[in-house]
């Protein structure tokens, strides 16, 4: 039998590695003799680099960047063995792990880190930028990353304009002159597993503004400025960022990387399984193996097993999906892609506990379900 492991990450207990490991222990364990495949994977949120990077081989670099707030933090990315072809997670320098929950403000919160990875890899020879956009803490359309490459945003007085989703709407100009010439000659791919425009009530600032820190004021303001700045941006560049797909990701970045990049905007996940020829993998598997730490309504837009699911279904292959929770909304709707959804737990747990051994747990698991199958191929 040919197995195919390709977990998401389980967060705050496994990352997808781990995660196919303990699988595959798990597998091992009845079935001794499967051809076994790991395959890490993500939708461009966390986790992102390390997926790449397991699969496709490379080498980390970390360099000192700004955090949300303009502190210096140290961040990492990826170049893959090419040696032209850079992974970059915006989290790592412009996520909202990087603030305490009383740091979280967008109105001041930028994304100029992000751009000081993008020009780290640009320093190390990289021709291709891969971007994952998950995570992100600002709301700031992108201007942050910008001037880090050396974009100027200028008020009507002829006046530099500052960082954050605060000074959008202060921006009249924007100025090219002192761009990074390379940006020319990089293409840049954003991993995007969302659609949201740009504004209005499906935008940047009223869907995440809230979990970025934002009251319903700030909320109002926000989605104000980024409609202000999308109007400069259509004035300067004559592009229209404010009703695209995709645009209203990581709090606009899509925005600034469409507008100031000239990046492909890409679903996550279609990104990522094209990278690791996901699709050759399951032709060759008899079973696929995947999961995440919650699987609940959201699991269905974009996420890694519905992603696996959808396009094993298509080649007629059965899955599998383990996972730490079932949220009770999985169970009002049908999932005729999956053959087995199956939490981890083998007993009461609380959620400590169950993030505390989630290794251990996953392992038995995938021991339990092959016990069962291999049942199922005798009888």
């Amino acid at each position: 039998m040919k197995i195919l492991v390709c977990p998401d990450s389980f967060k705050e207990s496994l990352s997808s590695s781990c995660a196919g490991t303990h699988i595959q222990a798990g597998i091992r364990k009845v079935l001794p003799s499967a051809a076994c495949k790991i395959i890490p994977m993500a939708d461009g949120g966390e986790g992102t680099v390390d997926v790449l990077l397991s699969s496709l081989g490379g080498r980390y670099v970390e360099v000192t960047v700004h955090d949300p707030l303009m502190r210096p933090v140290i961040a990492k990315y990826g170049i893959l063995s090419d040696n032209v072809t850079a992974v970059v997670e915006m989290a790592a320098a412009s996520g909202l792990p990087l603030l305490d929950k009383h740091e979280r403000d967008p109105l001041a919160t930028n994304s100029f880190g992000t751009g000081e990875l993008i020009q780290s890899a640009l320093d190390h020879g990289c021709k291709k930028i891969v971007l994952g956009m998950g995570g992100s803490a600002t709301i700031d359309a992108g201007i942050g990353m910008a001037q880090a490459l050396g974009f100027v945003f200028m008020d009507h007085q002829g006046n530099a304009a500052g960082t954050g989703g605060n000074n959008l709407g202060r921006i009249t100009d924007i100025e090219f002159s002192g761009t990074d010439p390379r940006l020319k000659d990089c293409t840049i791919i954003a991993a995007c597993d969302v659609n949201n425009p740009l504004t209005g009530r499906n935008g940047a600032a009223y869907v995440y503004g809230p979990q970025k820190g934002a009251t319903p004021e700030m909320v109002r303001l926000l989605d104000d400025n980024l409609r202000h700045f999308s109007g400069i941006i259509r004035k300067s560049l004559d592009i229209d960022v404010e009703n695209a797909a995709g645009t209203g990701a990581a709090g606009g970045l899509g925005a600034g990387l469409m507008a100031f990049l000239n990046a492909r905007l890409e679903p996550g996940f279609n990104l990522v399984s094209r990278m690791v020829e996901l699709e050759r993998w399951i032709q060759w598997a008899d079973l696929i193996i995947t999961g995440e730490g919650r699987m609940d309504a959201q699991t269905c837009f974009g996420k890694v097993p519905s992603g696996i699911a959808h396009a094993a279904g298509i080649l007629k292959k059965p899955v599998i999906a383990f996972t730490g929770i079932v949220d009770k909304n999985w169970y009002d709707s049908t999932h005729p892609e999956f053959i087995a959804v199956i939490p981890i737990a083998d007993q009461p747990l609380t959620m400590k506990q169950s993030i505390q051994h989630a290794s251990i747990l996953l392992e038995r698991s995938a021991e339990r379900t092959m016990q069962v199958l291999h049942l199922g191929l005798r009888m």
